[in-house]
């Protein structure tokens, strides 16, 4: 069949590269594009990636080929990130010219424009760029080019958004690869349990982990991967659409090679009645061939939704092969399909004792016997699954050698080296005032005293007395989805007309549903994931009063904000910070109760509208430090109370989360 786009209004295929045989693969397989991260400020850390030298040369072989190249700077940056960050933007404007960058942090606006990079700018997913109206202003207000779509999105409310795209915006929609349990840049629960953050690209995944609730063990948070496979037939009536993107920055040169293909195939043929039946055979075909977990189309379809976690099939990352069979002293796999010499076996899960890595030596038939030569004291139990996770087959690897070959000449780029120093802005004097604030989901008329934080909804504003909206500040959820953003419209009209004149908005686009609206003391909340004083001079140029700081920072990093920051700022110092917030959640956890982990971590799972946030049965207390940051500049102390469900027991432990630590 023919792989080659049938109009110029087709969408891409962008393919995944974490190492540069994966690379080759992509262009091999004839991408339209490759998004690629470097050796720091990716947001997947765990791959190889890339140094400028490396990606230079690549980029070159790639574009001379039509192949577009998109820098993966989609990390969160530390006050001390901002200099580095900015000689590597620098040098990548000089010597590699890719068509663009990826980003999170809204940092990244102004050092573009200081290093006068030139590529486009596309808003990462981690940005949680979600409803409608948020279009707008990313695109007017910021420069930003495309913005790349939360993968929970259903194809209805991908319409939605995509009927709201202002000119010169497109949207890229994930259509294959992992599902985090977390929506993207609302998971805190690697950095919460030891300072590796996911918004910076080292996430431990621990929702992959075994967990006990009641008297069940299982993996309840790990999920299925998304394949959208055949429906992506649907997308092709969106032309605003214009990228379809592949996840697996960790992944193998087989498994980019024939997603890709598998795509371009869906892509070229679905509007072709007479070739469609030959095609979603044949692409489906090289998609069970592709080596990814079992498919799932999450919530694409709204009236048949399919939950990802199900706790009846494997999860681990890779192609199930079989399970060991045997006795420890010599286990054995039989396979599921054949194995080739050089093919890449993952034994049981990342988080057990005898987890490992094994790579076939010679041909293994279906059904036959490999016998696996482990050490027995690592050796897995019998039943434990072996996944399949790279094969290297002939054809490939041929592809693979005439491009290196290509590629040889080109590895003569040299990369100098940069003297960028990050123009700060002009920081905020001080304010005296010190406010402290208790935040609710509820909150009785009489208890209101003083500067009170609740979280908006249509329970809390009803029965309110306007002189009690008048006193509070209104915190707006972290996620609004493109179906909920008239309901919080109508909410903040309501308190608007009762005299509201404090807001704190928990993703920077909320303040789209204020335009016009004058006199309004509007915070950036912590949910913003703020960690530089750039970032936070961008929210002021949104329209921003303060900014509270992410919550994830360690201690030098909070101590310097002050002296940096162009607008006040807040932190949160104790009090109930979810683990993660998900718009998911397996039928076999209740709601209210506690789970645990292997380690006697405990956890439980509040509803609140259509998300689940899962909270740790310990809170975050800095507390202690209040005085130290009152004296650096903080002005606005945050405490956040979650009503306790009855058969949770919160245990006394220190919640510094990564005041000592520091944020990995």
């Amino acid at each position: 069949m023919n792989e080659k786009p049938e109009t110029n209004s087709t969408p891409a295929i962008m393919a995944p590269a974490g190492s540069k045989d994966s690379f080759l693969a992509a262009v091999a397989a004839g991408a339209d594009a490759i998004y690629c991260g470097l050796k720091s400020f990716s947001a997947r850390m765990e791959a190889k990636n890339f140094t400028i030298e490396e990606l230079a040369a690549l980029t070159q072989l790639a574009q001379e080929k039509g192949v577009k190249i998109y820098v993966t700077f989609n990390s969160l940056l530390k006050p001390d990130d901002l200099n580095e960050a900015g000689k590597i933007l620098e040098r990548l404007e000089q010597r590699v010219k890719p068509d663009g960058i990826i980003i999170q942090d809204l940092a990244l606006i102004q050092l573009v424009k200081q290093t006068g990079f030139s590529g486009e700018l596309h808003l990462s997913t981690l940005a949680n760029v979600s409803f409608p109206a948020a279009l707008k202003l990313v695109r007017k207000n910021l420069g930003v080019n495309r913005v790349v779509i939360p993968r929970e999105l259903n194809i209805e409310e991908i319409k939605l958004l995509a009927q709201a795209c202002p000119p010169g915006l497109d949207l890229e929609v994930f259509v294959h690869g992992a599902i985090c349990f977390g929506i993207s840049g609302r998971c805190y629960w690697s950095s919460y349990l030891g300072g590796k953050s996911g918004l910076r690209g080292r996430c431990v995944q621990p929702c992959r982990r075994l967990y006990r609730q009641g008297g069940q063990t299982a993996r309840f948070f790990s999920c299925q991967d998304l394949s959208l496979d055949v429906l992506v037939k649907v997308l092709l009536n969106i032309p605003r659409v214009r990228t379809w993107k592949i996840e697996g920055r960790k992944k193998g040169p087989h498994y980019v090679f024939y997603t890709v293909k598998a795509y371009q195939i869906l892509r070229n043929h679905g509007n072709d009645p007479q070739k469609w039946a030959e095609a979603k055979k044949e692409a489906l075909a090289l998609l069970s061939q592709a080596l990814g977990r079992r498919g799932t189309h999450y919530h694409f379809l709204p009236q048949r939704p399919q939950n990802p976690v199900n706790l009846n099939d494997q999860t681990g990352s890779g192609f199930l092969m079989g399970s060991i069979k045997g006795p420890k002293q010599k286990p054995y796999l039989i396979p599921r399909e054949m194995l080739l010499a050089g093919d890449v076996l993952r034994i049981g899960y990342e988080d057990e004792v005898w987890h490992g890595i094994y790579r076939v030596k010679k041909y293994v038939p279906p059904k036959g016997q490999l016998y696996l030569k482990i050490n027995a004291r690592s050796a897995p139990p019998k039943g434990t699954p072996v996944f399949l996770v790279d094969r290297r087959e002939p054809a490939l690897e041929k592809m693979l050698s005439c491009l290196q070959t290509e590629l040889i000449e080109k590895q003569k780029i040299q990369v100098g080296s940069s003297k960028f120093t990050v123009k700060m802005p002009k920081p905020y004097k001080r304010r005296t005032t010190i406010i402290e604030m208790q935040v609710y989901r509820k909150i009785a008329g009489e208890r209101i005293k003083g500067q009170n934080g609740l979280w908006l909804s249509s329970e809390t504003i009803n029965g309110l007395r306007p002189i009690f909206a008048s006193m509070v500040w209104w915190w707006l959820p972290p996620i609004i989805w493109p179906d909920q953003e008239k309901k919080i419209k109508l909410c903040l009209d309501r308190v608007l007309k009762k005299g509201a004149r404090n807001f704190v908005l928990n993703a920077p686009w909320q303040i789209i549903l204020f335009a016009d609206i004058k006199g309004l003391n509007i915070w950036a909340g912590p949910f913003c994931n703020l960690s530089n004083a750039p970032a936070i001079s961008t929210i002021k140029f949104l329209g921003f009063s303060g900014a509270i700081v992410s919550p994830e920072l360690g201690r030098e990093d909070y101590l310097k904000l002050p002296q940096q920051s162009p607008l006040p700022l807040g932190i949160v110092v104790s009090g109930n910070w979810p683990l993660c917030i998900s718009r998911i959640l397996s039928e076999n956890i209740k709601l209210g109760i506690p789970f645990s982990s292997p380690k006697g971590e405990q956890a439980w799972v509040n509803q609140y509208e259509s998300d689940f946030w899962v909270y740790p049965n310990w809170k975050l207390d800095i507390e202690e430090k209040k005085v130290k940051l009152q004296q650096v500049g903080y002005s606005l102390f945050v405490h956040i109370e979650e009503p306790m469900p009855r058969d949770v027991k919160m245990k006394k432990r220190p919640g510094m989360w990564n005041w000592e630590l520091g944020l990995f």
